[in-house]
């Protein structure tokens, strides 16, 4: 595969994994009513609805800023694990918000593999 393409591929994961994330993020800090629901549903504390979305910004600028790589392969574990997570706990109330963890998890995959072939050429 070429160059061009690999960069293409990453850039379109990142971009798409990015879009997923703020997402949630502006779910967490703007909709907190409603995402607070969801949470006591899944038996949660309440309180880390705003730190998570805070965390997830921060995690997002990690990724995109290419100068701390063991900042940005953390960034990239932490939302390995809230992914992970999330599909547990839509798995254990049998809700099929786990769709966009999967989605989650296979976008991060994509731009963590292509990441290093990007940043090697």
């Amino acid at each position: 595969m070429s160059n061009k393409n690999k960069n293409n591929i990453y850039w379109i994961a990142t971009g798409l994994l990015s879009a997923l994330i703020l997402v949630s993020a502006g779910l967490d800090l703007f909709y907190n009513e409603m995402v607070s629901e969801a949470y006591i549903g899944f038996g949660f504390p309440t309180y880390i609805i705003y730190p998570l979305g805070v965390v997830k910004i921060l995690g997002l600028i990690a990724i995109w800023y290419k100068k701390a790589n063991m900042l940005k392969k953390l960034a990239y574990a932490g939302f390995f694990f809230n992914f992970l997570l999330a599909f547990g706990a839509h798995i254990a109330v049998n809700d099929l918000g786990f769709i966009p963890a999967i989605i989650g998890v296979i976008l991060l995959g994509i731009s963590y593999m292509y990441d290093k072939e990007v940043i090697s050429s």
